[in-house]
């Protein structure tokens, strides 16, 4: 099935915002109403209006803080550093990463910190299950018991072209999947979040194919880059920022690397994705970071961080050919 859906942000050229309002986060949001000539009534649309106010530190590390790990647990943060892994370019600051997320079940603005409050992370647990042979339900304590936890150092490239540089603490993807001993026709890997729209208010928006979801080739989840991430800047994750557990994949754009998992099923079949039933033409499933393909409606040759705007240019596979070019030769 595919949903066609004329999303709020979905403007013709001459209403987009300018790129020096967009990267100024204390107004776009107001810049962007005005010059769209948009109310509120539209999807999503009453989250861009909240918080155009500066948040402090304090404020936005309470809003999206998780309960405290037991002992055993919490001595894993800050894991030791895998220092095969370097951003190759300054780090964001935590601040810039934790007030300037995507997180769709809560807002369509990027304030989700304002909006994760009530989203309950602990206890939790995510099955893992389909072509396996033995198909498992890991709590978080499975995940601190079961896995060696280690830092490594990632370039994140959002489709929107921000970007960030920050550091991770998880497993290599391939340690969870080997422990379910995928069967031979296991060909894609397949990864859901939650469902729950009593905790996070975009979910309401029923015209969306919720619960979120995204899906991997086999060969790219069980490639030494694709992590699964339980904490950021040597910390237990944030709400905001996908808890209690989360997939990241650098050399692909953010959106593949879903948050807040609860499912991950192998398949035969490429599985349908979240973004790409939503717009197939501007979110294709494979989604690898490429300076020469364009964005439908802007161009993905350069990219900006968060807390500094500097500027870059985009390189393919956000820099991590020599890890991943290999699984896309022809």
């Amino acid at each position: 099935m595919q949903f066609i859906i004329r999303r709020p942000w979905d403007l013709p050229q001459r209403a987009h915002t300018p790129i020096d309002v967009y990267r100024n986060r204390k107004h776009h949001r107001r810049e962007f109403l005005k010059r769209a000539g948009l109310t509120a009534a539209g999807i999503g649309m009453a989250n861009l209006l909240s918080g155009c106010s500066s948040p402090n530190n304090d404020e936005i590390e309470a809003a999206g803080a998780v309960p405290s790990l037991p002992t055993q647990h919490a001595s894993a943060y800050p894991a030791q550093r895998n220092r095969e892994f370097d951003y190759g370019r300054p780090k964001t600051v935590k601040r810039a990463a934790a007030e300037y997320t995507n997180f769709y079940e809560f807002s369509s603005s990027k304030d989700n910190w304002r909006h994760v409050e009530n989203f309950k992370v602990s206890p939790w647990s995510f099955e893992v299950d389909g072509l396996c042979s033995k198909p498992q339900t890991f709590d978080m304590d499975d995940v601190y018991q079961s896995f060696s936890l280690q830092e490594r150092a990632y370039r994140h490239r959002c489709v929107e072209t921000w970007a960030m540089c920050a550091p991770w603490t998880g497993f290599p993807f391939h340690e969870l999947l080997k422990l379910v001993e995928p069967k031979p026709a296991a060909k894609y890997v397949t990864i859901e979040s939650f469902n729950r729209p009593d905790e996070a208010p975009a979910m309401q928006h029923t015209v969306y194919p919720w619960p979120y979801s995204e899906a991997l080739s086999i060969e790219e989840a069980t490639n030494e880059l694709a992590f699964v991430a339980t904490g950021i800047y040597g910390a237990p994750l944030p709400k905001q920022h996908g808890a209690p557990i989360r997939l990241v994949v650098p050399w692909k754009y953010g959106f593949k690397s879903i948050k807040s998992i609860v499912r991950i099923t192998l398949t035969e079949s490429q599985p349908p994705t979240f973004w790409n039933q939503l717009a197939p033409h501007e979110y294709g499933f494979e989604a690898n970071v490429d300076p020469d393909v364009p964005h439908p409606r802007w161009s993905q040759r350069t990219e900006w961080m968060l807390g500094t705007n500097e500027e870059f240019e985009t390189t393919t596979y956000n820099g991590y050919g020599e890890f991943v070019g290999k699984l896309y030769q022809a």
